[in-house]
């Protein structure tokens, strides 16, 4: 067996479970399975733990995990188990060959709780960084002091999908992701309260178990507000649910405060539906333009209540508007990156790290 094409695979444990969701376990999960496709050998270790503020149990798990492996082979790292365990991952880096999978870092608005300087010792023992957008990749070079050269990007890719069917007045809003602060539904639901006048209905889906206060006081604040019928927290969805949630939508909204890439967004495009989201993090990487020059959605400043009513208030009533980002959501859609994409540019990080 080549070095170069075999490879450890440290992750969470349930990145297959279809009841815990998440960007960064369907990243892994495809990462894992387009690797394998294209001849590499993979040796999945799921370790169970409330990551990245895990136990000693789990640390001890991770250390044994890392232990059992040969010296000099070569591993890929999910930073959410890594970057909270430097005593771990720093004395395995001087004897394994580690690229770290970093989805979100510590210190981003958005990302786990833990330690920047935890974080910054295991991403500066480490042979090499992968990241998910470009807008990450800078931010962790400037906030861990990092060489840019060992720093890289493969961002996600996304499946081919059948174009939404929608509506013909766009009144479908779709918002995906976990109900949580940094994904601001609050401000979706203050925007969306002051139309009422207006036909709408926004269909919210994503978990309500990671932010439960926040989701308590939505849910208070979505009755106060008489929205109980339109504005819908919807819970997770996968598959053939999530499917014909996208079928059925006009637009996505977004209203995060924060966002490293943001999966949904390409996940919306695949299907030719526009997108309205703040301009945050790497949200624009995700939007991207046509080959003609045309954003399919629109970008916000992040925060802004009065603009995302604004924006979302045009949409409705201008059908010249809603045609013209129809038409670009198609365009783009036809130039997405796909999985195997995603995994080709992750293999030539570990083959570049291989001893």
């Amino acid at each position: 067996m080549t070095p170069q094409r075999a490879v450890h695979m440290v992750v969470p444990d349930g990145i297959r479970d279809p009841v815990r969701p998440s960007g960064g376990n369907t990243y892994d999960r495809r990462l894992c399975d387009d690797l394998v496709a294209d001849g590499w050998t993979v040796c999945v270790r799921g370790v169970a733990g409330d990551w990245p503020r895990a136990g000693e149990a789990a640390r001890r798990a991770l250390e044994e995990a890392l232990e059992s492996m040969p010296d000099g082979s070569l591993v890929l790292v999910d930073g959410l188990v890594a970057s909270g365990c430097p005593e771990v991952m720093v004395p395995a880096s001087r004897r394994l060959r580690v690229v770290l999978l970093m989805h979100t870092p510590f210190g981003h608005p958005d990302g786990p709780s833990g330690p920047l300087e935890d974080e910054r010792e295991v991403a500066n023992a480490v042979a090499a960084v992968v990241t998910t957008s470009e807008w990450t990749r800078r931010w962790i070079i400037a906030s861990y002091d990092l060489d840019p050269a060992r720093v890289h990007v493969a961002h996600p890719g996304v499946d081919p999908s059948e174009p939404a069917v929608g509506s013909d007045r766009g009144r479908n809003l779709l918002c995906v992701g976990a109900v949580t602060p940094g994904k601001g539904h609050d401000l979706l639901l203050e925007a969306l309260t002051g139309m009422a006048d207006l036909d709408w209905r926004c269909v919210c889906v994503g978990a309500l178990t990671k932010a439960p206060e926040f989701v308590d006081d939505l849910c208070r604040d979505i009755r106060s507000a008489g929205l109980e019928e339109r504005f819908v927290l919807a819970g997770p969805r996968t598959g053939r649910q999530l499917e014909a949630s996208y079928a059925d939508a006009d637009l996505l909204v977004l209203a995060s405060r924060a966002e490293t890439y943001g999966m949904v967004v390409t996940e919306a495009l695949a299907r030719a539906l526009p997108v309205l989201a703040p301009r945050v993090g790497g949200v624009p990487e995700a939007l991207g333009v046509t080959p003609d020059g045309r954003l399919p959605g629109l970008l916000l400043p992040p925060g802004d209540v009065a603009a995302l009513g604004d924006s979302m208030r045009h949409w409705l009533s201008d059908p010249g508007l809603r045609q013209g980002l129809r038409d670009a959501a198609g365009r783009r859609r036809t130039d997405l990156r796909g999985w195997p994409e995603t995994a080709d540019r992750v293999a030539d990080v570990l083959v570049g790290v291989a001893p």
